[in-house]
């Protein structure tokens, strides 16, 4: 591999970096249009929900937060990515602490990611995929696989249930 190709696939992962990161600021903060900007125009966002294209997600992110969850912190970790070009994948974990209907919640997952450098030599999401590993109030603990909060089972993930599965109970 060349010199130049070297350091462009460190510059590709710097930014793929930062657009993961700014895409937990942004969601934090409430800045949507800027936010939808970090997805391709037919970029989707599944987990909670399916929502495919820009004007279907700039909807989506702030209804997020007129039902029972009130707010939402996300931090992300162990980011994977895989380069293929100008096409990425990876995953990212995620830690969120949360309030949901005047409660301290906590939840565990992953992002699933698909990423694409677009025209404007600007990486962005063709897809994130949000899966949870628990969502439980703060005050009653957690556990794998647990879901107190109703939305967060649509995006229960599916190796946590497999395994929680197979888990032998105490009598």
């Amino acid at each position: 591999m060349s010199l130049e190709a070297r350091v462009r696939r460190l510059e590709d992962l710097h930014e793929i970096g930062q657009l993961r990161a700014r895409y937990c600021q942004l969601l934090d903060d409430g800045h949507w249009d800027d936010l939808v900007e970090l997805f391709t125009p037919e970029g989707a966002f599944i987990g909670l929900s399916e929502v495919r294209g820009r004007d279907n997600l700039r909807a989506f992110f702030p209804g997020l937060q007129e039902g029972a969850l009130e707010a939402w912190w996300h931090f992300s970790s162990n980011e994977t990515i895989e380069l293929a070009g100008d096409e990425a994948t990876g995953q990212t974990w995620l830690d969120q602490p949360c309030v949901v209907e005047g409660r301290a919640h906590i939840a565990a997952g992953r992002y699933a990611d698909k990423m694409r450098r677009c025209d404007d030599g600007r990486w962005r999401f063709v897809e994130r995929k949000v899966s949870f590993f628990f969502w439980s109030p703060l005050e009653d603990g957690w556990e794998s696989g647990r879901f107190d909060y109703a939305a967060a089972v649509a995006a229960a993930d599916a190796r946590t249930l497999e395994r929680r599965a197979d888990t032998p109970t105490a009598p």
